[in-house]
């Protein structure tokens, strides 16, 4: 037999292989779509049990057709090894089959168990190929399994009573394959001489491809009305922060603010009492995004009402703490708040968990340190305050500890000393200058920006 397939003529090997045209295009589909669809799974590092086990299905399903292909078989006539693997693969392919089934729901109840049943059944089959050959009683136990197992699968896409347009279509591609399957393991090689069960399974991954358009079309269109309203947010949150500072012959403030991502929980602000006595605020959520942004807001609303004690920051804090215990859904707030008197020559000095004020005098870095209780962690928290006497060309740092935080490729934080080490370089620069010199280092510094950044520049120019 063998023999004789392989000494066949150049047209008859042509007239088979114009017939297994059908197969092999399908089969080259069918292997198509589970590659991709495993690169899918891949490329979103995310196991997605109803991908991944149509991936497998369709692949296994499209070798299978092309090991039933004639130009295969005269290719490989005579080959023991390829015999036995082409019935291996037919007791393969409804493994994958069942998983998916039951990853869809449509397996009864102890779904699990029968899946797991069926699977090491038909994986036994598979291995008793190499042990036993090709033995028609392993077709026979397969072909009663399947045809046993898909009616069912087929009543409990009905009985699930579901109505929405998705499951609806998937039900109409299952149908064709699952009626074709049972023709082709029953009645069908009595009527014809081909398979009609790979086009109920094209009919099937049709159907699963518009789901998965449909759905990826309505995620995207989800994911634009989201990114309108981060938009939004976004807008609405720069607006809660100050514009430029109010002129001043005594005071010359810069602000830089970089989100980690679009909205952000960091704030600063600037409580002016008169033109000669200022107060500066700068804030940190705990936690990133939306919410973060929302306490944002609130620690806003809560600075603002406490403006009355602007010149006593210990009460000031006290005051906001108390506005917002109770109100943070469990985050906290980091805060520093510096009051400044230009005809006093002084500034008073508090802050809430919050890294140390630096101040850079004379080409010397100094670190003021006054802290109390994170805002919102606990009722009644009592804050102290400090005070110093400012000096003509006095520059005050506040900031936000991803400044500090930020990590090389190493693993090395930025770190305090980097950061003194930055404000000291920029004594001959403006504070705008110099407020976007000490972002632009963090950021060089850093691998990836994990936290966003705030930092805030005074200087006092001292007039009289």
């Amino acid at each position: 037999m063998f023999l004789f397939e392989a000494q066949l003529s150049a047209s008859e090997v042509l007239r088979i292989f114009h017939q297994d045209e059908p197969a092999l295009f399908l089969g080259s589909a069918f292997t198509t779509v589970g590659i991709v669809t495993g690169a899918f799974c891949l490329l979103r590092r995310r196991f997605d049990a109803l991908l991944v086990w149509l991936g497998v299905f369709a692949f296994f399903y499209g070798q299978r057709m092309w090991f039933d292909t004639g130009i295969l078989h005269v290719t490989l006539a005579g080959n023991e090894f390829f015999a036995l693997l082409r019935w291996a693969v037919d007791f393969v392919v409804p493994i994958p089959a069942f998983l998916f089934f039951q990853a869809a729901g449509l397996m009864p109840r102890r779904g699990k168990l029968v899946t797991a049943i069926l699977s090491i059944v038909f994986l036994s089959l598979a291995v008793a190929v190499f042990v036993v050959g090709r033995l028609p009683l392993l077709h026979t136990i397969n072909n009663v399994l399947v045809i046993a197992a898909l009616p069912w699968i087929l009543v409990r896409t009905f009985l699930l009573g579901k109505r929405d347009h998705d499951f609806v279509v998937l039900r109409r591609g299952l149908f064709c394959f699952v009626v074709l399957a049972l023709w082709d393991n029953t009645l069908g090689p009595f009527w014809f001489r081909f398979n009609l069960e790979p086009y109920g399974f094209a009919v099937l991954l049709g159907c699963l491809g518009y789901v998965a358009a449909r759905r990826t079309l309505e995620r995207d269109q989800q994911l634009g009305e989201i990114q309108k309203e981060l938009d939004v947010a976004r807008s609405i949150q720069l607006s809660i922060l100050p514009g430029a500072f109010p002129e001043s012959a005594d005071f010359r403030v810069a602000a830089r603010y970089v989100p980690m991502t679009a909205v952000a929980g960091d704030l600063y602000d600037f409580l002016a009492t008169d033109a000669r006595r200022t107060g500066l605020l700068i804030a940190d959520v705990s936690g990133h995004g939306v919410p973060a942004a929302l306490i944002a807001s609130m620690v806003k609303m809560a600075a603002t009402s406490q403006r009355d004690h602007a010149a006593h920051p210990a009460k000031l804090l006290a005051g906001m703490n108390d506005a917002l215990c109770g109100n943070t859904q469990g985050q906290y707030v980091t805060a520093a708040f510096v009051y400044l008197d230009a005809q006093a020559r002084e500034l008073r000095y508090a802050a809430a968990g919050h890294p140390a004020m630096l101040l850079l005098r004379d080409g010397h870095v100094i670190e003021i340190a006054e802290n109390g209780l994170l805002l919102a962690a606990a009722d009644d928290a009592i804050y102290t305050e400090r005070s110093m006497t400012l000096e003509r060309g006095d520059r005050l740092l506040l900031y936000t500890d991803g400044l500090l935080e930020a990590k090389n490729g190493d693993g090395r934080l930025f770190g305090d000393e980097s950061l003194a080490a930055a404000l000291r370089n920029t004594a001959a620069l403006s504070p705008v200058d110099a407020v976007e010199r000490i972002i632009a280092e963090v950021q060089q510094w850093s691998t990836s920006q994990e936290d966003d950044l705030t930092a805030l520049i005074c200087d006092f120019a001292g007039i009289t």
